[in-house]
């Protein structure tokens, strides 16, 4: 479940699309399908009304109730993923530079954009010899604990880095994990400094990657792109030497997304 499902619920509950957002929120985020008194004790809804709204979203395909009474994901939300992700501009310009960088590595290669406290993959390309992990395409992964996380955080003003640090709650998913708002700000202004960031099996142990800031002219955008694979083929200094190709595939990304997006004269 979302650790920050609790403050959206409460950001969102005016309002009835605020609620419906709440209770998709509650669904597409659960380990497993969620029973109508799962979603009652999180949602904090009268039960009349939550009735009601569960079945306009079964209605409109959002949802899906099974035999079981159980509430899962609907097929029609996969279908504004497949489409939202089919034409997402920037996944389509990074898109040539990522399947190079996987080419010249043969290891995973992912693009993530900054939203809130989480990085969402907006696309992946599998390594010559894949090795099972997190990411996912449209998965979130905390951004105090991933390259391309922490390589985004870098590109925050001061201000707006400490505010959002102090909204975090760490979690130590393995023992090299961030655990405080110190030892991860004197990283970020370290990574500011030096242009790519790694990922020393923070989130999933035996997991490392190295990874390079992306971003839009105009600061909508801000996220990173990744090289990633198991520690024992990825050592320290081999990140050491791919924090090049790394950097230069997202100065490639950029460059495209100015002639592409930039203003049209």
């Amino acid at each position: 479940m979302n650790s920050n499902g609790g403050s959206t619920a409460q950001a969102r509950e005016t309002g009835t699309l605020g609620k419906l957002m709440v209770l998709l929120d509650l669904v597409t985020h659960a380990d497993a399908p969620l029973r109508f008194t799962d979603i009652l004790a999180l949602a904090g809804q009268p039960r009349g009304t939550l009735h009601r709204q569960l079945t306009h979203l079964v209605e409109e395909g959002l949802l899906e109730l099974d035999g079981d009474g159980r509430y899962a994901p609907g097929l029609r939300l996969l279908d504004f993923a497949a489409r939202s992700w089919a034409r997402n501009e920037f996944r389509l310009i990074a898109e040539p530079h990522l399947r190079d960088l996987q080419q010249a590595t043969g290891e995973t290669v992912h693009l993530g954009v900054l939203r809130g406290l989480s990085i969402i993959y907006l696309d992946k390309v599998e390594g010559r010899q894949p090795v099972r992990m997190y990411s996912q395409i449209g998965n979130a992964s905390p951004c105090y604990c991933t390259g391309v996380g922490k390589a985004a955080l870098s590109l925050l003003p001061a201000e707006s880095l400490v505010d959002l640090l102090a909204g975090l709650s760490f979690t130590s998913f393995t023992a090299s994990t961030h655990v405080s708002a110190e030892t991860l700000l004197a990283e970020i202004r370290e990574i500011a400094d030096q242009g790519y960031a790694f990922d020393r099996e923070e989130h999933e142990a035996g997991i490392r990657c190295v990874a390079a800031p992306v971003w839009s002219e105009d600061r909508t955008f801000m996220g990173g792109i990744s090289i990633t694979g198991p520690a024992y083929r990825l050592s320290m200094e081999l990140l050491h030497q791919w924090s090049v190709p790394v950097q230069l595939a997202a100065a490639s990304i950029m460059e495209g997304m100015r002639v592409r997006l930039g203003p049209r004269r």
